[in-house]
């Protein structure tokens, strides 16, 4: 019996890292640990070494990042300790010990004033702290080592931790109108979508094959849509199942200031994740039926 591949998932509490050990608890050729902090703390060199001879892993997959967005504007020393320092020393211990490394990254290194998917190849320009930390990052893990895997997502929802589907849901059932925006497009992405195609990249890039294609890749639901849009299908899922719903007033970003500039449009080409690995993620609007029926079954 072949022995099972050993994942290490740098971070525990996330919405990603949750799936991937739900998805992996499934998965009979897997084992999968995932470790947060403070028994994997990925801005401390001597941490990350204790995790990989604890753990002695195959492939190393990095879901642990500064995502507080408007937060980073004024926290910008904290944000690029997470998400640019920690995925530089996670690539140089990867390095050193042979090990691939699976990163992720953001549609916020893109400034969002494209009108056609954005493809891998197309120039960055983050509009913010955030955005700027993530491609930082990315940045990092490219020059230090070689056998890599970037993957940009974007609009990440689940069952898991906080996101605008839950947040959508909980507002709901007190409110009968919601003013949501309608003026910057992406593609809704479920952390459950993600976490299965993650484990199906994980066993690819640690075959066999001498031709392996490393490098950044975009990994986003297919098709795409405003937040007002990714409202009206929650709870018109949510309606289906007896659940909350409100109705979706759409407003312009103007109407709803942030600390943070966001990308106005920010859909991303998955083509080459398709072409070179055969992968892609189901259509938004059925994932988000089916993480609307899962939360409301389940109470989470």
């Amino acid at each position: 019996m072949t022995a099972p591949l050993k994942i290490l998932v740098a971070g525990s509490t996330g919405q990603v890292a949750q799936s991937l050990v739900e998805a992996a608890s499934l998965r009979e050729n897997i084992a999968l640990s995932a470790m947060g902090r403070p028994t994997l703390d990925i801005t401390q060199a001597g941490s990350i070494t204790s995790a990989l001879d604890a753990i002695q892993p195959d492939l190393i997959i990095n879901a642990a990042a500064y995502t507080a967005v408007d937060k980073a504007e004024t926290e910008r020393k904290a944000a690029y300790l997470v998400n640019e320092t920690g995925p530089r020393l996670l690539a140089e211990a990867a390095r050193e010990a042979s090990i691939p490394l699976v990163h992720l990254s953001t549609d916020y290194v893109f400034n969002g004033q494209g009108k056609e998917p954005y493809k891998e190849s197309d120039p960055v320009d983050p509009l913010g702290i955030y955005g700027s930390s993530k491609f930082a990052g990315e940045e990092a893990v490219r020059t230090t080592h070689t056998h890599h895997l970037i993957l940009r997502t974007a609009w990440v929802y689940g069952v898991y931790g906080g996101n605008f589907l839950k947040t959508m849901l909980r507002v709901a059932e007190n409110r009968d109108e919601l003013g949501v925006v309608a003026d910057q497009r992406g593609a809704p992405t479920s952390s459950h979508d993600i976490a299965e195609a993650l484990l199906d990249l994980a066993s690819a890039v640690t075959g066999n094959d001498p031709t392996q294609a490393w490098g950044t890749y975009h990994m986003t639901a297919q098709g795409d849509a405003v937040w007002a849009d990714f409202a009206e299908a929650i709870f018109s899922a949510s309606v289906r199942r007896d659940g909350p719903s409100a109705q979706v007033n759409r407003i312009t970003t103007d109407n709803y200031p942030t600390p943070a500039a966001r990308p106005a449009y920010s859909v991303l080409d998955c083509s080459a994740l398709e072409q070179t690995f055969g992968i892609a993620l189901p259509h938004w609007e059925a994932s988000v039926a089916s993480v609307v029926s899962r939360i409301l079954n389940e109470k989470v």
